[in-house]
Formats: C-alpha cells, structure tokens, sequence
C-alpha cells in the first residue's frame, strides 16, 4: 500500500478549530498508535470503525466522466472534525487511519497518452492499481473486526471494497465463503460491461469474479439503464432493484419500504452499504442530477440500513467540492458528515 498516508494526532487537529468551553470531534477521535505498523494500530485500536479516504477520480474518467470526485474527502474532513464531541457521538468510536493518495497517476497519463483513446485505456489500467491497494487495506480492517467507513473517490472501489471485506470476513471467521451482499442506493447500476475497470462496472466486476452474492439498487433512474444491464438484472434471481420511477413517480411504495425490501432481500449475508451522492438532488457529483432524492432521505436510508442489516462496511462515493470543469459547491463535505454520523449512531444505538 504505497500510497496510502496513515493520519498522526497533529494531522487531525491541524483540521480542527478549538474553541473554548468546547471539544469537537477532532479532538477525541483515535488516530494510529504506530504509523509505520497499520495492523498493529488496528488491533491496539478499540473502536469498532475505521474511517479511510480515497481520494481519487481514475475511475471517473476511466469512464468517461468529469474529474473531481478527489475533492470531497478534504471537504468532508472539515466538516466531520468539526462537529461537537458530545453524548450522541463523542468520536472514540471511530479509529481515522488516513487515506490513499493516487494523484501522481494522473499527470503521469495526460503526459504520456497520446490520444484520448489511449488515455482512457491508461485510466482503466490505473484502476487495476487502485483496486490491488484499496482490496489490502481493507481485508486487513475486516479481518480485526472493524467496519470499514469509506469515503470516496468514484463507485469504482465498490469493487475491492467488496472483495477486501468479504475476503477479511473469511480470514476471521465469519463467513464460510468470502462472499457478501450489497445494497446501493444510486440512480446508476454500475453494473456496465466487464470492459476494463472503471466507476460503471464495480458491481459486475464483484459480481463476476465470485465475491458478490446479492445486489439491490435502490433509486435506479430508468433513463440511464442500458437495456443490456436491465436484461441483465432481471434474468438473475440474485440482483434486483426498485427505481426512482416506482417510488416517487408512479409511487408503488414509498421509499422507506423499499430501503426495507433491500435490507429483507440480502439479509443472508453481511452487506455493503453503498451511497452514491449522485442520488441526491442538486448535489455536486461526477453525475450531478436535477431530479433526486432528499438529503434527508439519504440520512434516513444511512440509518435504516445501520439499523437492520449486518454491516460489512460503508461506502460513500462520487460527491465533489470542485469539479474539474469548475464547478463548486461549499457543502459536500458537510453533507457526508452529516450521513457518516447518522451511520456511526445508528450503529451504537443499535
């Protein structure tokens, strides 16, 4: 794991703005004990999550998307470190470990590609890079015990997240198989062709090489499905869906029923909890859309899920401060805070 930076007690507070008379979250959460020994850290390490970052967006433009998703990881580490410290989260449930850091790729492809084709290949083979890194880590995580909180970056590390886990789940112990569920909630499938890696085909990819077993998406815009991932989808009793369409257009149920037929589908097995910001409306994202759920309904999905499935980790993708087109927004960061937060004391309340 070259490239991953794992956080001291002075990197963290260099995020938090003390104030008197009170403690913020900065101030309380558990950072390495030993820098040099991740393992180690991990199993000195009481508490039951562990918060990672990769901020990266090789997968978004190995899609073909717009660059910036490695944006909102500093974003949110503002806002999360700045929240109170108090009896609803006091912030020692959580170990900060650090985060991947990947940005010597891209430079690298746009000096040496020669065509955008070309680039396009090389941002698929980065991926691959990606994916070895991500999977290491996080079967480490699985393996002493802990969930993984994983803020992204492109859906593209759904892919060794769910292998990673599912493989750390085995070497522990508690499943038989290193096989785990997911439930995503996301206008997308990303479910595309195992055509090269890329932030479209994590969960096919998963899917595929054995280490996804069950796979629901919530919120699927039916306008962006491609008919082959749809027949895809339909004809394998393993996946399922609900669209956007079915619960807030033609409202066939409403959408905590269909958060529950998600959890009550993949209750089997430990499950990804996977947030695509990409869901929600008029967030900025690499997909950004103007027709989304609510903020709140992200929350209460967060929370819902926290609450009634067997948490193998979570996931929270493709949201950006500063898009690489030049698109803004000031409250990504804050938005994530918001949805990790909730997680974490759904957890602990549960």
């Amino acid at each position: 794991m070259k490239h991953f930076k794992v956080y001291g007690k002075q990197d963290v507070l260099a995020y938090t703005r003390l104030r008197k008379f009170e403690t913020k979250l900065g101030e309380c959460i558990q950072v390495a004990a030993d820098k040099k020994s991740i393992e180690q850290s991990l199993q000195h390490s009481a508490a039951p999550y562990v918060l990672i970052g990769i901020p990266e967006d090789i997968g978004v433009r190995a899609n073909y998307g717009t660059g910036g998703t490695d944006s909102a990881w500093p974003s949110f580490l503002s806002a999360f470190l700045n929240i109170q410290s108090n009896d609803f989260l006091t912030g020692d449930e959580i170990l900060l470990l650090g985060y991947f850091d990947f940005s010597d790729a891209q430079p690298l492809i746009e000096q040496n590609a020669s065509s955008y084709d070309e680039q396009i290949d090389a941002y698929r083979h980065a991926v691959a890079m990606v994916d070895e890194e991500v999977e290491e880590l996080v079967k480490l995580i699985a393996a002493n015990n802990k969930i993984p909180l994983v803020i992204g970056g492109g859906h593209n590390n759904a892919y060794p997240l769910i292998k990673g886990v599912a493989k750390g789940l085995h070497k522990s112990g508690k499943i038989p198989l290193a096989q785990i569920n997911s439930i995503n909630l996301d206008a997308h499938a990303d479910f595309r062709p195992s055509e090269g890696r890329h932030s479209g085909n994590g969960f096919r990819y998963a899917e595929e090489d054995g280490f996804l077993e069950k796979y629901c998406v919530i919120g699927l815009h039916e306008s962006y499905l491609p008919q082959n991932v749809w027949l895809d989808i339909v004809n394998n009793p393993f996946l399922d869906f609900i669209t956007y369409e079915d619960i807030f257009i033609r409202e066939k149920r409403n959408f905590i029923q269909a958060v529950a037929h998600a959890a009550g589908f993949t209750d089997d097995n430990f499950t990804g909890i996977e947030l695509d910001l990409d869901a929600i409306e008029d967030t900025l994202s690499s997909a950004t859309t103007p027709s989304g759920i609510s903020a709140l309904h992200a929350r209460r999905y967060v929370n819902f899920t926290a609450n009634n499935c067997k948490v193998a980790y979570l996931h929270i993708c493709e949201g950006a401060s500063l898009l690489a087109d030049g698109r803004t927004a000031a409250t990504t960061g804050k938005l994530i805070s918001y949805l990790v937060s909730d997680f974490v004391k759904a957890k602990e309340e549960g």
